[in-house]
């Protein structure tokens, strides 16, 4: 059972810290004025042996709040004389420097204990991961630390260490840092049946103790990180929500009141005004971008413009920066020596980098719990203020960083995805159990069940992942796919294979993929230049990027190679960062919807209101005075929105500019629908499909669907199939997180478009949540997507080898096996690795059980499309979509000019309209 530890305990500071040992009691009260909420209580929980989640933000002693308990019961058994030579405490991190520190702030404590007693300094804490040295492991298995502070992939391997598993028998707890983000992905799923196995293995029964900053929704969380027990009944866990008990506030700024005819060099120019303010104003600023590309940009307009000293004060902090260099950034804010710090995801998690005073966000971070957990970074202790400014630089931008401000003061976080069934993290850990022993398949199919994101898998899937395991697949051994195990079908039981499981389990473990440039090349084999494979997998035949200032159509790709031609003049389709860029999650999707829905029928009312008064008065005038009286309406429409305008600001927490610009967006929308004689309003139950011929006489449909990428892409993908399949020619597709667009191409269509519409008609009923996984199954089969993933999920399944006999396989070389073994296993019924890439691909790289849901929606009546025809003018809404393939081939200041644009046309038709 799942329950939440402010119903179960009532407690004082008092009678918490009276629960200590007494050595440990005097410290804490010569330590600490009071307890944090989250250590009122979650230290009776874990000392009752509770399963134990806590959910609190940064600086609010979360973290000693799960090792106090434990500390407290170690310092209790050295001064008893009973502490043992074997792991107590298992503590796991997806960061290797995370884990660094946590070994520096426990041997702290535990320095001061033992100037108290003695006895304390007994207690030992070890670090173990990929970088620790075999001397140190070998010292390690002599002395094992009480406390091992390791990594997901660290664990794994020392279940299936001979002498090292028999000193973590006796394990008491698991602590599992930072699990919002570890829960989200394969590493997390790969964590989960590491803890079952580990449990497997302990005498004790674990408590297991779950610790992170922002979630949603934590009974889920909880579910992930304690599993089920043998008999498949959820183990029990008490959650320790304190996720609001710390100050916050967040602002939404707009650099411009204007941003539609603001000049680029304007608005850049208001937006380093607004950094350089907040900088100068707080002791140290933790900047945020959404790209590596973009924290150096960042950085370089800061140095130039000497807000501090560039040198000494001022520095970037990403992934591809090397380690040396974001260490020494790392100890400079710990040390409170820089004043401003430019990251893109790096700094997100916990790790300690002292004190922050604000955090800036420079484009919308995408989702709500991000904001958070960025925001957050600032104001290090519980009584300071975690103060956050989130400066948008466009339409799209303001809206959702203005609705995330609202959902995260109101305390609404987006949901967590945890992928379930992975049959590729599956093989890894069958290989590892049978490492371990023999084992009849029932029993192994029991343990992998009590991990959460198996409680679903069913036993034909567990045998085949047996199967592929045990060779039983005879064409792949041509190509060097040998069986890891045995399994014997007649008493249905397997084990280890061969002598050399052990060292291909213990060298390729993990489920991070490795990742490389990919080289460009035109057909002529002239190099062009590289892109990221992470772009490589998003290009489709016929799609339009930027490469070194050029367009180029992408043709096909072999291994780590892809062929192109010059597309000189063509429209790019998709940009070069946007394999960078975060997807915005479906729930802050779902409020821009509403908050949509919500404007419009303000304007809607208000401007009723006005025409009424509007009416009333020209009988009063009898047709006199006809300027004077479109005066006063354009005077009564623009206090309307001034009145609309001041409403947001306080509502949705934006400063003036901000709220202003968000309603002139919504108006310029609004005005442009209600033009065309549409009367229904965007909203996330009115999913407006708009068709548009584009200045080369394509015809696109654009559907304006605020579900995020992830479900965007989905959907995209099914509707440019079916209209494939119903057209017989190619469809390409533009995906944002507030649209999508599928380009038919030249279409002969009778008079107004009726045609167009009756064809958009045709495919939106082709499309259902009963065929659209089959659809986008279709859609996929052949992209560089899936032959990327394949990779990924073949390296994972050790299918494909990154180490083999002590040598490291290229990347390059694994790229070029799996494309072989590909096309053998299309060929294959069901192949469990092939299943599990289009799982990824459909699931957790898209969200195809959402899409479903969308789609569901239609069908039983709470959602519906409607399809409008906005001929050559593109409608507000879209213009960010059209133009955002340009973003590489043109210059900011060009792509403004071209945002400034559209939106005249629009006002250009608007203005026809009302003069007729």
């Amino acid at each position: 059972m799942i329950r939440y530890a402010d119903e179960l305990y009532t407690y004082t500071d008092d009678h918490v810290i009276g629960m200590l040992d007494d050595v440990v009691r005097g410290w804490v009260r010569k330590r600490f004025r009071s307890l944090t909420p989250p250590q009122r209580y979650s230290i009776p929980s874990i000392l009752q042996g509770n399963n134990t989640l806590v959910a609190s933000p940064t600086g609010s002693g979360k973290t000693l709040s799960a090792f106090l308990s434990i500390i407290s019961e170690l310092v209790s058994l050295a001064r008893n004389g009973m502490l043992e030579d074997k792991v107590y405490c298992i503590y796991v991190s997806p960061l290797r420097s995370l884990n660094n520190d946590i070994a520096k702030n426990l041997r702290e404590p535990l320095a001061e204990l033992s100037a108290i007693d003695a006895s304390v300094s007994m207690i030992r804490v070890g670090v173990r991961t990929g970088d620790t040295l075999q001397s140190e492991r070998a010292r390690m298995l002599r002395k094992p630390p009480h406390i091992l502070i390791t990594t997901p992939e660290s664990i794994a391997i020392v279940l299936c260490a001979p002498k090292f598993r028999e000193r973590l028998k006796d394990a008491r707890w698991v602590i599992v840092d930072e699990i919002h983000e570890l829960c989200s992905s394969k590493r997390g799923v790969h964590l989960s049946l590491s803890l079952e196995r580990l449990q497997e293995l302990c005498t004790n029964r674990l408590v297991r103790i779950g610790l992170s900053a922002t979630l949603h929704p934590l009974e889920e969380v909880a579910r992930f990180l304690v599993g089920y027990d043998g008999d498949g009944e959820e183990r029990d866990c008490v959650i320790v929500d304190a996720r609001f008990v710390k100050p916050m506030s967040i602002i939404t700024i707009s650099p411009v009141r204007d941003i539609v005819h603001a000049k680029a060099d304007e608005l850049n120019r208001r937006m380093y005004a607004l950094i350089k303010d907040v900088i100068r104003r707080n002791k140290t600023t933790l900047i945020f971008t959404n790209t590596r590309s973009g924290a150096e940009r960042v950085v370089y307009h800061l140095s130039k413009m000497n807000v501090v000293d560039a040198d000494d004060e001022l520095a970037a902090h990403h992934s591809s920066l090397s380690r040396e260099i974001r260490l020494d950034v790392e100890d400079r804010l710990k040390n409170g020596k820089m004043r401003a710090v430019v990251t893109s995801t790096s700094l997100e998690l916990g790790i300690d980098i002292g004190s922050i005073d604000a955090v800036v966000q420079i484009g919308s971070p995408k989702s709500i719990a991000r904001c958070i957990q960025r925001v957050g970074r600032s104001g290090h202790s519980l009584e300071l203020e975690s103060k956050g400014y989130l400066i948008a630089m466009d339409n799209d931008d303001l809206v959702e960083d203005a609705v995330m401000c609202m959902n995260a003061m109101r305390g609404k976080i987006d949901s967590v995805h945890i992928p379930r069934n992975c049959l590729d993290v599956l093989a890894q850990h069958v290989v590892g159990l049978a490492i371990e022993r023999r084992w009849r398949v029932d029993d192994a199919y029991r343990l992998v069940r009590r991990s959460y994101c198996y409680r679903d898998l069913s036993m034909d899937s567990f045998r085949k992942v047996l199967r592929y395991l045990a060779g039983m697949y005879k064409s792949l051994e041509g190509h060097k796919v040998y069986g890891k195990i045995w399994y014997d079908e007649a008493t249905d039981e397997f084990g280890k294979r061969g002598s050399t499981a052990r060292m291909i389990y213990a060298t390729n473990i993990g489920t991070i993929p490795d990742e490389v440039a990919v080289k460009v090349y035109t057909r002529d084999g002239k190099w062009v230049g590289s892109i990221e494979e992470e772009f490589l997998e998003r290009l489709s035949p016929g799609d339009i990027f930027v490469l070194g200032g050029k367009t180029y159509e992408f043709i096909s790709s072999k291994g780590l190679t892809a062929v192109v031609r010059s597309a000189e003049g063509m429209k790019p389709t998709i940009p070069s960062w946007f394999s960078e860029m975060l997807p915005l999650s479906f729930d802050l999707g779902e409020e821009i919807g509403r908050l949509r829905g919500e404007i419009f029928s303000m304007l809607d009312e208000g401007i009723e209101a006005l025409e009424r008064g509007s009416s009333s008065k020209k009988r009063r005038r009898n047709g006199k005075g006809k300027d004077k009286g479109n005066e006063s309406c354009y005077r009564d429409v623009e206090m309307l929105k001034d009145r609309i305008a001041r409403m947001l600001m306080e509502r949705l927490y934006t400063d003036e500019n901000a709220s202003h610009a968000i309603v002139e967006y919504m108006y310029a929308q609004y005005r442009f629908l209600r033009v065309l004689g549409i009367k229904d309003s965007p909203s996330d139950r009115n999913l407006l499909v708009e068709h548009y011929i584009d200045e080369q006489g394509k015809h696109n449909l654009i559907f304006h669907c605020v579900f995020g990428r992830r479900v965007n892409d989905a959907l995209a993908r099914a509707y440019a199939y079916a209209a494939r399949v119903m057209m017989r020619r190619n469809v390409a597709v533009t995906v944002s997180d507030s649209a999508f667009m599928l380009t038919l191409g030249e279409y002969t269509s009778g008079e107004d478009g009726e045609d167009i519409i009756s064809l958009a008609n045709r495919i939106i009923a082709s499309v259902n949540s009963s065929n659209i996984r089959s659809l986008l199954l279709n859609a996929i089969k052949s992209t560089e997507m899936v032959r990327t993933r394949f990779r990924h999920c073949a390296t994972r399944s050790l299918m494909v080898l990154r180490n083999y006999k002590g040598y490291e396989v290229t990347v390059a070389r694994q790229q070029t096996n799996a494309e072989i073994l590909m096309r053998l296993c299309e060929r294959l019924d069901g192949f469990p690795v092939l299943e599990e890439t289009y799982r990824e691909v459909m699931e957790d790289l898209m969200d195809v059980n959402r899409a479903e849901q969308v789609l569901r929606d239609v069908e039983e009546g709470r959602r519906r499309f409607i399809i409008f025809n906005a001929r050559d003018v593109p409608s507000p809404f879209s213009h960010m979509l059209i133009v955002s393939g340009y973003s590489d081939v043109v210059l900011m200041e060009d792509r403004k000019e071209m945002l400034e644009a559209l939106h005249e046309m629009v006002m250009k038709r608007i203005s026809a309209s009302a003069s007729r």
